[in-house]
């Protein structure tokens, strides 16, 4: 039987990589100019990161995609039409919040250190792949795919999960790879 602390180790271990992944650097490179601009003006910056809340807004903002799109896998349970209608209507909603969810985690990504936003580029890619996952599952849908639409919400669900757990490690300000 595996330990707890084994399993945490390992976590840990992995996000020490991701740190300290120096080919991530050329896509952090890349994305931070873009990202900048987005956080050149005063009040949007004040905006993103929460100045007047406390909470930075992207933290707020996952509750829109992340929700719409766990209740829509949670009703796919039901074979009714009009769970069907909702579920594909909650995915179409997940999609369009994660637009503006990811733009304010874009901005507050160029606040962190390096070793963070390598971990950041790949919590992006997953967001993005599972957005791509739940247009595709809306696509499926809209075509009378249902079975093909639930499966690839489920996978997208999956998705979720990752990213949630890199999300969380970015937001809670700790550093894996200096043990903090």
């Amino acid at each position: 039987m595996r330990s707890k602390t084994a399993g945490g180790s390992n976590y840990r271990r992995l996000l020490a990589e991701l740190e300290t992944a120096g080919p991530l650097d050329k896509v952090v490179d890349r994305a931070q100019p873009v990202a900048s601009r987005l956080m050149a003006d005063r009040r949007v910056r004040s905006a993103v990161l929460g100045d007047t809340t406390g909470i930075p807004l992207h933290g707020i903002l996952t509750d829109l995609p992340f929700g719409a799109w766990w209740m829509a896998v949670f009703l796919d349970f039901y074979k009714d039409d009009g769970s069907r209608q909702a579920a594909k209507r909650l995915v179409a909603l997940g999609v369009v919040g994660a637009v503006p969810t990811a733009l304010t985690g874009w901005a507050h990504w160029t606040t962190k250190d390096r070793p963070i936003q390598r971990v950041g580029v790949v919590h992006a890619a997953v967001n993005a792949t599972a957005a791509v996952v739940f247009l595709s599952s809306w696509a499926a849908r809209q075509r009378g795919r249902h079975k093909l639409g639930i499966r690839l919400a489920r996978a997208g669900a999956v998705l979720l999960l990752v990213s949630g757990f890199l999300g969380g490690h970015l937001s809670s300000g700790r550093t894996a790879s200096k043990g903090q």
